[in-house]
């Protein structure tokens, strides 16, 4: 089977501004050719658009813009794993031998109509995903002793690095005591809990190992990939202070890369609210369940950027279908040792955390230098 590796990307800021879905596709597309000059829109075999404003002909919208004629173009919608899932199916074109170089573009409007799943009507009248962030929130809590110091730690971490990142959508650094005092949403959610909605695009260029020279001296390979998916439905989940379709992929993607948690350097985790972070580093396995809010205070005490580097999706905003894309972004640039001020010394394995509606699908990815 072909290796396949990250050679290029390209993303644009992301912003509450209101920006049509083929405009952002096609700035992050233009980032990326930018800079990559030796990519020619010949070479492309495969073009897939990551985006839940899935009304229309986008991949192949986004082709005609960009100058490029495909083999395959098509969309893959998955509310917010819809990024990582667009990669893992560009790798599989190129491990199957049905391409050597993918394009996977993710955007989303800032109103996007991938905010509410309207088919679980196990939520009730409450179609907003506020509702699970709650319930989670609260569960974890009973279980663990996760106190309102603890989500604040985690938003206050994550929007001060956001501060260094460009395209983030937050440029502002927070105290763990604002953000305690941030607005009530429910018994358990302050405004500061939550992740935003945005506009915004990312772009990634995989390659097989046959042209890898071509494009890169500095590939970063894809070596695990796992995926779960359980239901669609918010009730199916075994338990609301664990994500269990999180563990599952986790193990997928480490039996895969032959690595085990202790080799992560760092990791992009799918934080859309303050205690998806700490039940996520629980799942994966980085630290043992009930350890994750001290894990993430000793972090911003000591301004260790393992988790969440470039800001989460707390600071750096949440459009949907580029939010994926945007993780794999950051953890290349880190591998690659590029990261400017974000940079984690010597990291060499990566891992990226995306997932969706309330956890009932996530996705793993590892990657190496």
């Amino acid at each position: 089977m072909n290796k396949i590796a990250i050679v290029g990307y390209g993303t644009t800021k992301f912003s509450r501004e209101e920006i049509p879905v083929e405009s952002l596709l096609l700035n992050a597309t233009k980032s990326l050719f930018d800079q990559n000059p030796n990519l020619n829109q010949k070479d492309i075999d495969t073009v897939l658009v990551s985006t839940n404003d899935n009304t229309k002909y986008l991949s192949a919208i986004l082709s005609e813009l960009a100058g490029i004629q495909p083999r395959t173009a098509h969309t893959v919608e998955s509310l917010c794993n819809s990024g990582t899932n667009s990669v893992v199916s560009a790798y599989s074109y190129i491990a199957a031998g049905l391409a050597d170089v993918a394009l996977v573009v993710g955007a989303e409007r800032r109103n996007s109509p991938g905010q509410i799943l309207e088919w679980d009507n196990s939520r009730g009248e409450f179609k907003h995903p506020i509702f699970w962030g709650t319930i989670f929130t609260k569960a974890h809590k009973r279980k663990f002793g996760t106190t309102e110091e603890d989500l604040a730690t985690v938003s206050a971490k994550n929007h001060k690095y956001a501060h260094d990142n460009p395209n983030a959508y937050s440029n502002k650094i927070y105290s763990v005591e604002e953000l305690m005092n941030s607005k009530i949403l429910t018994d358990d959610l302050k405004v500061s809990d939550c992740s935003r909605p945005c506009s915004g695009a990312s772009a990634v260029l995989l390659v097989s190992d046959k042209v890898v020279k071509k494009y890169s001296d500095n590939p970063v390979w894809i070596t695990g990939i796992g995926q779960k998916t359980l239901s669609a439905s918010f009730t199916k989940n075994q338990d609301f202070s664990s994500m269990s379709s999180t563990r599952e992929a986790a193990k997928i993607a480490f039996d895969m890369s032959h690595l085990d948690p202790i080799d992560v350097d760092m990791a992009e985790i799918h934080d859309a609210f303050t205690v998806c972070e700490l039940m996520a580093i629980e799942d994966l396995g980085l630290v043992s369940k009930g350890n994750g809010a001290k894990f993430v205070k000793t972090l911003y005490e000591t301004e260790d950027r393992k988790i969440n580097p470039r800001g989460g999706l707390i600071g750096t905003g949440h459009p949907l279908g580029a939010t994926g894309v945007a993780q794999i972004i950051e953890t290349t640039q880190q591998l690659q040792g590029i990261a400017g001020k974000r940079q984690i010394e010597n990291a060499k394995v990566g891992l990226v955390h995306n997932m969706s509606a309330a956890a009932t699908s996530s996705t793993v990815l590892l990657l190496q230098s």
